[in-house]
This record gives C-alpha cells, sequence and structure tokens, in this order.
C-alpha cells in the first residue's frame, strides 16, 4: 500500500485509465504543479546559508512530459508484482539481482518496470519528490525486452537499468546540464554511454544535478538547476545538503530508483553527494574514463565515476564504462582487476592506513571506525595533514571552461539552432536575458571566467603547481608506504583532484539527526582495484548502510 494519499489517487488514477483506453494521453494529467512558497520560506533562516531555497519546483520542467511516455506500460505494472519483488531487487546488489533472472524469477523488462514503479511512486507527489528525476528514456522497456530475448553469458552490468548525471551526453534524452540554454541540446551518446550500451546496459533516464556542475554561483545550494529545480536528500527532504553536483545521482541511488547512477566530478562532486546519501561512490584516476560527450568544467580534473548502493555495483559499473578513447588525450588502458574486485576482499591485517588526527580528534564516527579497523587487523598509522594551499585553483577551472565549453559545443552539439551559443560569453548573456528564471542565484563564477586575465605562461606554471601540491599532501603514502589515506566525505577532495588520485567513499555512519557520513579512501593514481577491495573489505566489516527511511516501501 502506498503512504500517502496523492500516491493512492495516482494508483487509481492508472486504473482508471486503463478503464477509459479511448481517453487520448495528452488529456490525462500525472502531476500538478504546487505552491512552493511555504517551503521556500521554511528555509530562510537554515544554518547553511546554501540551503536557503530561492525556488524547489522547475519552472520550467513538465513532470508531464516526463512520465507520460511510459505510463501505460508502468500503470499496467501492478503494487502486487512490485511488492512480490521487493525481496528480490531492493537493495540487492547485481550478482544477487542477475540470479533472480537466471532463474526466471524476474526479467530485465520487470525489473525496469519495479524502478520505474518507484519513481512514479515517489516523484510524481509534492510531498515526496526528491526533484531528482528530469528525462526517462522512452525506448528503455523495448529495450530491456530484447535483451531478455538474448540471456547467455553476458557483462555483468547486462539488463541492469542506470541513471545518468545530465551533463552526460546520451542519445535519447537531451543533454542540458541543468541549464536553460542547453535545455534543447541534443547530441549523441557519451563515450562512456557507448561502452555501457555494449555490454548491455539500460539507461533509464536523467537526473538533475548542480547547475553546470557548480560551476556557475558560490551562494547556490547544491543540487539545484534552473531545468530540474531543486534536488532533495531522501534522508530528510529540506534538512539535510543533497551535496553537489552529482546531486541527483545521489539521491535516485539512495532511494532505489534505478541500479546505480553515474556521476562527474572536477572537485568533490562525486564524493559530496554520495556522502551525503549514503551511497558508494568512486572518483577515478583522470584518464581511467573517459570524458568524451561530456559538458565540461575542465578538461585538466574532470571525471565520470560510479555511484551505487554497494561495492560489487560499484566495481561493476566501473568496469563497464572503461575503454581507451582516442579523442580524450588523457584517456589511458585500464589495469586488469576492477571487475573482480568485489570478489576478492583485501585481508584488513595486510592493509596500512593513514589516518589524519585532526579528523580523530574532531569526529567521534571517524574515529569509530578507524578503532573497528584497528581491531580488525588493519595497521593504522596516524599523522598530522599539512596545511598546504592550492594556489590558482580556480583561475585553473576558469581557463579550462573558457575554452572546454566551446569545444564541447563545437563536437557534440548536433543543433546548433537550438543551442544558440558558443562561448561561455554568450551564455551569461543569454542568462542576463531573464534573470529570475534563469539564473535565480546569479552567476558569478561565469563572470569570473570572463574577469579572468591569466596568460597561458601563467595557467601551465598555476596546473603544475597544484598537481605538486596535491601530491605533496599525499607524501604521507610514499613514506609510510600506504595502501591508502583515510577522510571524512569530500573533505580532501581538492588535494585529490590536483593531485589526479582516485578516492571511494563508503557509508560510515549516521550523525545523531540521521545525516549519512562517509570514510574516504584515496589512493595512489591507478590504484582503484585496490581501493575496492580494501573498501569492500570495509563494507563487510561495518554493514552501516540503511535506506532512508520514507523510500522503503
Amino acid at each position: 500500500m502506498c503512504k500517502y494519499l496523492f500516491c493512492s489517487f495516482l494508483l487509481i488514477g492508472f486504473i482508471s485509465c486503463k478503464q477509459k483506453e479511448a481517453q487520448p494521453k495528452e488529456d490525462i494529467v500525472l502531476w500538478t504543479p504546487y505552491n512552493d512558497s511555504a517551503e521556500v520560506a521554511a528555509s530562510a533562516n537554515n544554518k547553511s546559508e546554501r540551503m536557503r531555497y530561492k525556488f524547489i519546483q522547475s519552472k520550467v520542467l513538465d513532470k508531464n512530459e516526463v512520465f507520460l511516455p511510459l505510463y501505460d506500460e508502468v500503470s499496467q505494472f501492478t503494487e502486487a508484482k512490485y511488492q512480490k519483488m521487493k525481496p528480490l531487487v531492493l537493495e540487492q546488489d547485481i550478482p544477487t539481482i542477475q540470479t533472480h533472472i537466471d532463474q526466471g524469477t524476474v526479467t530485465y523488462q520487470e525489473l525496469v518496470l519495479f524502478y520505474l514503479h518507484r519513481i512514479y511512486k515517489y516523484e510524481l507527489p509534492n510531498n515526496t519528490t526528491l526533484n531528482t528525476i528530469i528525462a526517462l528514456n522512452p525506448n528503455v522497456l523495448e529495450e530491456a525486452r530484447a535483451l531478455d530475448k538474448n540471456k547467455g553469458d553476458h557483462h555483468p552490468i547486462y539488463g541492469m537499468p542506470i541513471l545518468l548525471k545530465d551533463n552526460i551526453g546520451a542519445a535519447e534524452m537531451k543533454t542540458t546540464a541543468g541549464a536553460i540554454v542547453l535545455k534543447e541540446n541534443q547530441t549523441d551518446d557519451a563515450f562512456i554511454v557507448e561502452r555501457l550500451k555494449e555490454k548491455g546496459a539500460l539507461i533509464l533516464g536523467k537526473v538533475n544535478l548542480s547547475e553546470w556542475a557548480n560551476f556557475i554561483c558560490g551562494v547556490c545550494p547544491n543540487g539545484q538547476s534552473a531545468v530540474g529545480g531543486q534536488t532533495l536528500n531522501p534522508y530528510g527532504r529540506r534538512v539535510f545538503d543533497t551535496g553537489g553536483s552529482s546531486a541527483g545521482s545521489g539521491t535516485s541511488t539512495a532511494a532505489n530508483y534505478a541500479v546505480g547512477a553515474v556521476g562527474t566530478e572536477t572537485s568533490g562532486s562525486i564524493l559530496s553527494p554520495s556522502s551525503q546519501n549514503s551511497v558508494v561512490g568512486l572518483k577515478p584516476t583522470i584518464g581511467l574514463l573517459s570524458r568524451t560527450g561530456i559538458v565540461p568544467i575542465s578538461s585538466t580534473l574532470d571525471t565520470p565515476g560510479p555511484m551505487t548502493k554497494n561495492v560489487t555495483d560499484n566495481a561493476i559499473l566501473l568496469d563497464a564504462m572503461l575503454g581507451k578513447d582516442e579523442a580524450d588525450y588523457k584517456s589511458v588502458t585500464a589495469e586488469p582487476g576492477i571487475l573482480s574486485a568485489w570478489m576478492n576482499p583485501e585481508p584488513l591485517q595486510e592493509i596500512r592506513l593513514g589516518v589524519m588526527k585532526n579528523l580523530m580528534e574532531r569526529d567521534s564516527i571517524y574515529a569509530a571506525n578507524v578503532e573497528a579497523l584497528r581491531e580488525a587487523g588493519a595497521q593504522i598509522v596516524e599523522f598530522e595533514a599539512e596545511n598546504i594551499p592550492l594556489e590558482g585553483f580556480t583561475t585553473l577551472l576558469n581557463l579550462d571552461m573558457r575554452e572546454d565549453l566551446p569545444a564541447y559545443i563545437n563536437a557534440e552539439v548536433k543543433d546548433k539552432d537550438a543551442v544558440r551559443v558558443e562561448s561561455v560569453e554568450e551564455v551569461v548573456t543569454f542568462n542576463q536575458q531573464d534573470s529570475l528564471v534563469r539564473i535565480p542565484y546569479g552567476q558569478e563564477r561565469f563572470d569570473g571566467i570572463l574577469a579572468d586575465s591569466t596568460t597561458t605562461e601563467q595557467f601551465e606554471k598555476i596546473k603544475q603547481n597544484l598537481k605538486e601540491s596535491g601530491r605533496a599532501f599525499f607524501n604521507i603514502i610514499e613514506e609510510k608506504q600506504l595502501d591508502a589515506v583515510l577522510s571524512i566525505n569530500n573533505y580532501h577532495a581538492g588535494y585529490a583532484a590536483v593531485a589526479e588520485y582516485p578516492a571511494l567513499t563508503i557509508p560510515m555512519g549516521y550523525k545523531t539527526d540521521g545525516e549519512p557520513e562517509s570514510l574516504t579512501f584515496i589512493g595512489k593514481p591507478f590504484s582503484e582495484a585496490h581501493l575496492l577491495r580494501i573498501g569492500k573489505a570495509f563494507e563487510e566489516l561495518t554493514k552501516v548502510r540503511k535506506m532512508p527511511e520514507g523510500y522503503q516501501e
């Protein structure tokens, strides 16, 4: 049974509309806009400036247009069928789901319908929506049926519904980066999406994000975009920050809207929303995954990465996206061992972990998890983290985006008449034409790009200095022969970004008010398989992740 009256009404609507087969689909109303002024007013005194909202609902997205194309088939997937499938699918890892499919208990089509049922159930009622789903693949059920006819030996990702952050290109849907100027941006599949489809993954839809991957304004709330509205955290809607910029990837995964999601990170944009939503997030070494077909901030630092409910699925999703991309100058051929990492957790007795003394003193959850690792046999090396400034970090992003965004538009946008901008300057001008709708929190970061007068020579020096600073921060790894350094959430994401080091964040507990917190393992370049094996051992040791209470039905 649905918990909320609106949801019950929705299901009744499904039945009544089935009985009225002659009713034109365009006359069906699944979602009705509401007045969000009370919610906005309630956020005005939030202790966090970045959670003082100016709007919740998108002013430009009609959810009926998103949800109607699949409505007929989703409406025929009964609540009884959903309840029967729940123990087989909800919170289960990919190998478990694949076992049920191999046994004939579940089909790929039913798996897609299961997740769509949850999305419709929670995203259409305005009192449960996370504002996270902003597009659905209209062909996904047809694609799932085709996969059901071709069962056999496949990559584990085969038939698994995956959501994409909406700065990642997918041919079936627009790629907006949350910006109205890109609202009609049609592209081909990004390189990593091609890899996913080759292995049989089902692209279920697109999720909201912090607009322009959080590089439009410094005071913007995490998870807000002019296209998608304000993403909300399932562990506390309007109570806890979603993290940014892959907010939709984190919230949708936490709410079990798909097997997993793909996010992107320049500095913290996978680690932050993963930790805020109690999911496993991996920011890979720069170059392990291609960036071709992804709306950029920085070709120096950008990377996509997997966000899942467990380490097993993270390894599988990461492996499914691998591939050397000749169009990406940083792309490399991956080392073996990623796919099997979840089957081979590292013996903790053989692991040396660097622990920051200041974090031990200030965070009891961190300290408790370090002690649990110590008791399990891990060798703990405590150290004082240096305060190394990252001078010129914003300049690096400014100058990269100034060049990388026009390059993306030129290479990826299929309809230049639908996207009538070619530069950051033209985006700024476009936004100024209707600032209340297009840039309700301003665009000072874009203004900063235009104002930056750094020379090419200075820029190259800044990049080199930043990389050296990042690696100096992690010198302890080599000095003490550590397998990884332990951080919290995205606390040291900037250092990992400029050092181009991978980082894996895993749920480690919840604060007294219920806000999630994660332990982040930062390792040497291209040590992803090793980090995942360590992460699997930690996950098996602690087993702390729990579903958000309002999204368990």
